[in-house]
């Protein structure tokens, strides 16, 4: 049977008919079912080998984005977040990229960046060039670090060598050019440049400070792009609004940092649900926002010849599948077996594909009806149970609080007190 990530009226099924439908996609076994199912997945013994000082675990909503053709290929997307809407949001919109032929992604492959701080060199453009006569050396001793890493195609490649001014006078800073593989890459290109400052010391003089990993992993870069119909859009004044959304964002750093929440939306809740380091990616992307030194979007909306709206995206995208929370946390690995990612450069390009999707269903709210209209039910479906309405009255409070545009918990209070009375 072919599987299709297009499940019509998903939304509406019970927990535990979604759940089977998702087993049945991503050949899920019972135990993997089971756990979850169950409200606290993570035991205490796992999360105090994670973390240090566990006292207890913390639960988030793991919900299924579906619709998503990507490169050709059908995915069901997990996505860990605490925000109403935006995997429903999600889903819409990678179901208007299906109209065109869906998300088409690449990258530029798993290339992290060491860097290592020389100070104290009266001469650094002179130091420099030193560094990178021994290039064939830096290479071989980072190397040894890692054999398996070599083994299976990475490991050093390349150095880059720059002269900085800082407050406090030149520094020297050598970029250890590291083929990370399906890794994120930290612990391997860390111990790297812990190895080679000994020698960079010794042949220039100077004194090494920080060796350690850049979170602007701006040489592994993920890219995205989608073409859709504008009459699924909503016609072309929809399309023209978002354009117009787009470049309010490219004219205004205030509207780009919204703007860009709305792709780390759909990014990071993936990065929660499969263990990556989100912190990490958060940085890099904001980082890689700022390259041109103003903040800019990280996607890009245009009309084509034919009216139909195309969008891009392009970004960091730091991203393992071996190591870390991803292979010790059972949920993150039941998240990868759902998605059937055999590469982080996979999983880096449904990432960049689903952050553009999640831009393109904020804009479009923006554009056709406004923000607050799009969040209005589900938020209200949370004060609601907030405030203690049962499963009963639940859809009832909510009908009579986005009637009235009253989406406040003082209102949710009010009605399930007034259903509480006429029992």
């Amino acid at each position: 049977m072919t599987k299709s990530s297009r499940i019509p009226g998903f939304y509406k099924l019970p927990v535990e008919e979604r759940l089977k439908k998702v087993a049945e996609f991503a050949n899920l076994s019972e135990e993997e079912i089971e756990l979850l199912k169950k409200e606290g997945n993570l035991s205490l013994e796992i999360a105090d080998r994670m973390i240090e000082n566990v006292i207890g675990t913390m639960a988030y909503p793991f919900g299924i984005a579906t619709n998503f053709l990507i490169n050709g290929k059908e995915y069901l997307i997990p996505m860990v977040i605490e925000e109403p809407s935006v995997v429903a949001a999600a889903s819409n919109a990678a179901k208007m990229t299906r109209s065109k032929g869906g998300i088409h992604t690449s990258s530029t492959g798993p290339i992290m960046i060491g860097q290592i701080q020389l100070v104290n060199v009266k001469d650094p453009y002179a130091q420099k060039m030193r560094i990178l006569e021994e290039k064939e050396e830096i290479i071989k001793i980072a190397n040894e670090q890692d054999p398996v890493l070599v083994k299976f195609g990475g490991g050093a490649k390349d150095i880059e060598v720059r002269v900085i001014n800082s407050p406090k006078g030149p520094m020297v800073i050598t970029h250890l050019i590291v083929d990370v593989r399906d890794a994120m890459g930290a612990n391997a290109v860390n111990t790297m440049c812990e190895a080679v400052a000994p020698f960079i010391e010794r042949i220039t003089g100077g004194r090494v400070y920080l060796r350690i990993i850049s979170n602007l992993a701006d040489k592994r870069l993920v890219r995205a792009r989608t073409v859709v119909d504008k009459e699924v859009v909503g016609g072309e004044d929809v399309v023209d609004g978002i354009v117009s959304a787009w470049a309010f964002a490219a004219a205004d750093p205030y509207r780009a940092a919204t703007h860009n929440k709305g792709i780390l939306n759909g990014v990071i809740a993936v990065a929660l649900a499969t263990g990556q380091d989100h912190r990490a990616i958060e940085a890099g992307a904001h980082a890689y926002a700022a390259k041109t030194g103003r903040y800019m979007p990280l996607t890009t909306w245009e009309k084509n010849e034919d009216g139909d709206l195309v969008g891009t995206l392009e970004m960091p995208m730091a991203v393992g599948i071996v190591g870390g929370a991803t292979k010790v946390h059972p949920v993150a690995r039941i998240a990868l077996k759902i998605l059937g990612v055999k590469t982080a450069t996979e999983l880096a390009e449904i990432m960049g594909a689903v952050g553009l999707a999640q831009n393109l269903a904020a804009l479009r709210a923006l554009a056709a009806e406004g923000i607050q209209y799009g969040h209005m039910r589900l938020h209200a479906r949370n004060l609601a149970m907030m405030a203690g309405a049962t499963p009963e009255i639940v859809d009832k409070i909510v009908e009579i609080m986005v009637r009235e545009r009253k989406i406040r918990y003082d209102r949710a209070e009010e009605l399930v007190k007034q259903f509480s009375k006429t029992k």
